[in-house]
C-alpha cells in the first residue's frame, strides 16, 4: 500500500476508535462527537482509496462527492450511497446547534462508519 495512502488509514482509524470510545461512556457520552467522528472515518478511508488507486484526491469532506466520482472505477461501491447519506446528515447538522443526535443516532452512524470501513478495507487489502 501507498505510504500516503496508509496514513489516511491510520488517521481513520483514529476517527474510529474516537467515536467507539465514546459511545461506550456511561456519563455524559457525547453523541454528537460519535457522528462527527464516524463521518470523519468514511471520509478518510475513501481519500485513502483515492490515494491506492491513483485517482485525483478531490478537496472536499463531502461524502457523497467523494464516492460519486469513486464509482465509475469501483462500480461495488455503490452500496455505500445510504451509509454514506447517513454520515452527512448526521456529521454535519450536530455541530450546530438546535440539532443533536442522540444514542440512536450515534449507534447508526457507528454502524454505517463500519460499513464502508470495511467495505474500502477489502478493497485495500487490508
Amino acid at each position: 500500500m501507498k505510504v500516503e495512502a496508509m496514513e489516511w488509514v491510520q488517521k481513520a482509524e483514529g476517527d474510529m476508535n474516537t467515536a467507539r470510545r465514546e459511545s461506550v461512556v456511561k456519563k455524559d457520552p457525547n453523541h454528537d462527537a460519535v457522528c462527527f467522528h464516524a463521518q470523519q472515518c468514511a471520509e478518510k478511508y475513501f481519500k485513502a482509496l483515492f490515494i491506492e488507486t491513483g485517482l485525483p484526491l478531490t478537496r472536499t469532506h463531502d461524502l457523497e462527492i467523494l464516492l460519486n466520482q469513486l464509482m465509475p472505477f469501483i462500480r461495488e461501491l455503490n452500496e455505500l450511497l445510504a451509509s454514506v447519506r447517513i454520515l452527512s446528515a448526521m456529521a454535519v447538522e450536530v455541530r450546530y446547534p438546535g440539532v443533536v443526535a442522540d444514542e440512536d443516532d450515534a449507534v447508526e452512524a457507528l454502524c454505517s462508519a463500519d460499513k464502508i470501513r470495511e467495505a474500502i478495507r477489502t478493497r485495500l487489502g487490508i
